[in-house]
């Protein structure tokens, strides 16, 4: 009678199995289904290979490709297989690091020559061939000296380094059809599982991140469960190109950054400002209809203020070099707190004036590398859409109750209505006594679950002076964007000795929320361009309607229109060029213009505009008050489709 072990499973089923039986043949008693799906396990909380013997009672759950374990499994076998056909097809690359990554995974090469995308095709070539073996993957642990030793003799001195940097006794390898890498893993059982993968492009990539090491170059690729997962992938990376929100910014000359000027610094041209000014107004708006009241504050100040407040200590590796003003130093503002701060504490305050709630669009500065810069999503220079309440204890939770009210009407009038939200708690570098990030983290939680809002705990993600609620939106293509957060803070209200007088005449210490709708200018911006494909909603169109003459005879009455439609406070602009009326609408249709207003006899002699919108669709002819009022309520009711 064989020995029998108990296996529970993640329902809290459980299931008596032999001893010494593998993952996989535990899987096919399940069923045949679950173990041709399978490609690892997890054994008490330890993800495993699907070789791996049961011989003990234990929690064992099958990961498939639907689980991220399973994709991180599947694509990290896959990053190893391409590292054995990019050694198959130059002997002299040394191996480094090859992760899976979302949606994919990359390897890290050190070779004299970038890749060419002949290359990436010979590569992938060679993919198919090891893949067609279905060679096993297959584990073993080495010593640590021992696999020094193995790696340095061949030539693997990366691999080295990271062993003697692991310091760890033993380490485990894998090996599939004579190709040896560094591994914890686990991987699927044999290369043969992989079905469908594409190498998509090549970069620079410094080895561990540092601009001081030398120069790698780096395989980006990505694995799916079929083909046509992959066909659907690849179509949005596709999408995702036409969408770039940097190719869009030339063609529709919304912005530019420079060299002549600085990298990471946005030069703003007409059209993308005219967007930019149009989301101001709702903004500045809105909060003063919220309570809310507008400040201004410098872009500079002495660099004792940053030191008082902490961010020298905490965040200098963001922050520029301070500059040397009339022998005293100063710093570009990485934030706006402090400054608020200062008005806040230009007079004494009663408990009868909190909450006291400043808005302002304040422009900051903070380093980023240069190779981490990207269009407007990650500039030096920027705006947040910043805020700092001041409230008493007794209010912070209906404070944050209008917060995100607010946050969700803001985020709802762009377009967005799909986001996750993130509750991110105190991290290991923070100030400040635990009672106060237990009472800080306490009122956020309770402000999201009063609220009924779903979300998700994100350890230690807080930042140094107090827990946050951090919300990502969702684009139309279903990807995650950082916009809003929302931060209770003990801390600089205690180091700039901020206080009220409460109504028993003694001084007390308000508590400060900081809190960003949008995050940044540059960065929600960018988003809207990515989301709308640059065909914005009317409201936010740089040019609402082009007028566009079919001959020189009907100029004036165009010009006119225009001029009676932008008195109107629309953005209307008339094309009287001698170019043919099929060449002006194309134009105007590359330029997304939401209406397109045709001009001819008919139109003049009737005081109407002939419609197109730029999607084709032909609206006819419309008397222009008509035509005029009903733009008028798209930008009113700010119509997003």
């Amino acid at each position: 009678m064989p020995d029998m072990i108990t296996i529970t499973l993640p329902d809290g089923t459980k299931r008596e199995a032999e001893k010494g039986i593998t993952v996989l043949a535990f899987a096919a008693s399940i069923g045949k289904g679950l173990a041709k799906a399978a490609l690892a396990g997890e054994v008490d909380g330890k993800l495993v290979d699907l070789g791996t013997k049961l011989e003990a009672d234990a929690v064992v759950k099958i990961h498939t490709f639907d689980s991220p374990e399973g994709k991180e499994t599947y694509r990290h076998s896959a990053s190893h297989i391409m590292a054995q056909a990019v050694k198959q097809l130059f002997p002299n690359a040394k191996v480094t690091i090859g992760p899976s990554i979302e949606d994919g995974f990359y390897y890290d090469f050190d070779m004299e020559q970038g890749f060419t995308p002949e290359d990436l095709e010979a590569i992938e070539k060679k993919m198919a061939e090891i893949i067609k073996a279905n060679t096993p993957f297959v584990r073993s642990e080495m010593s640590s000296a021992d696999a020094v030793k193995l790696f340095t003799e061949m030539g693997e001195t990366y691999k080295a380094e990271i062993i003697s940097d692991l310091g760890e006794p033993v380490v485990s390898l894998y090996d599939q059809g004579g190709f040896k890498d560094l591994c914890r893993g686990p991987h699927v059982p044999s290369t043969g599982y992989i079905k469908a993968y594409k190498l998509l492009n090549s970069a620079g990539a410094y080895w561990r991140g540092d601009e001081k090491n030398k120069m790698l170059q780096r395989i980006y690729g990505t694995a799916w469960a079929t083909k046509d997962e992959l066909k659907a992938y690849l179509d949005k990376l596709e999408e995702i190109k036409r969408r770039d929100h940097r190719k869009l910014g030339r063609e529709l000359e919304l912005f530019s950054h420079e060299d002549s000027t600085g990298a990471g610094l946005i030069l703003w041209h007409p059209k993308g400002a005219i967007i930019r000014r149009t989301i101001e107004d709702f903004w500045k708006a809105e909060h003063v209809k919220g309570g809310y009241e507008l400040v201004y504050t410098p872009h500079i100040a002495k660099l004792d203020l940053w030191k008082q407040s902490g961010h020298w200590d905490f965040y200098r590796d963001s922050m520029y070099a301070p500059m040397e003003i009339d022998e005293v130093q100063y710093e570009l503002k990485p934030m706006n707190c402090p400054f608020h701060i200062a008005i806040y504490k230009t007079k004494k305050r009663s408990y009868r004036e909190l909450p006291i709630r400043w808005a302002e669009l304040g422009t900051v500065y903070r380093y980023e590398r240069s190779g981490a810069l990207h269009g407007l999503m990650r500039v030096r220079g920027f705006t947040q859409d910043d805020a700092h309440i001041f409230c008493r204890p007794d209010q912070i939770e209906g404070e944050i109750f209008r917060v995100l009210d607010f946050t969700l009407f803001v985020l709802k009038t762009f377009g967005f209505t799909e986001y996750d939200i993130y509750l991110s708690t105190q991290p290991e570098k923070s100030v400040g006594t635990q009672a106060n990030w237990d009472i800080a983290t306490g009122a956020l939680k309770s402000a999201l679950e009063k609220r009924g809002l779903a979300y998700t705990v994100d350890p230690g993600e807080g930042v140094f002076y107090g827990p946050k609620i951090d919300i990502k939106i969702k684009d139309v293509l279903g990807r995650s964007w950082q916009c809003t957060t929302v931060q209770v803070d003990f801390n600089l209200p205690e180091r700039f000795g901020v206080e009220y007088t409460g109504e028993d005449g003694a001084a007390h210490q308000p508590i400060m929320v900081h809190r960003a709708l949008m995050g940044s200018l540059e960065r929600f911006f960018g988003v809207l361009v990515e989301h709308y494909a640059g065909i914005f909603p009317v409201w936010l169109a740089p040019v609402q309607a082009m007028i566009c003459t079919i001959t020189e005879r009907h100029a004036d009455y165009a010009l006119k229109v225009a001029a009676d439609m932008r008195a109107a406070g629309m953005r209307v602009e008339a094309d009287i060029r001698n170019e043919k009326i099929g060449y002006k609408i194309r134009e105007a249709t590359l330029q997304k213009v939401p209406y397109i207003l045709v001009v001819g006899d008919k139109e003049v002699e009737s005081g109407a505009v002939a419609v197109r919108m730029r999607d084709g669709k032909d609206l006819g002819a419309m008397p222009v008050d008509e035509f005029s009022a009903r733009m008028a309520r798209e930008i009113s009711d700010r119509t997003i489709g």
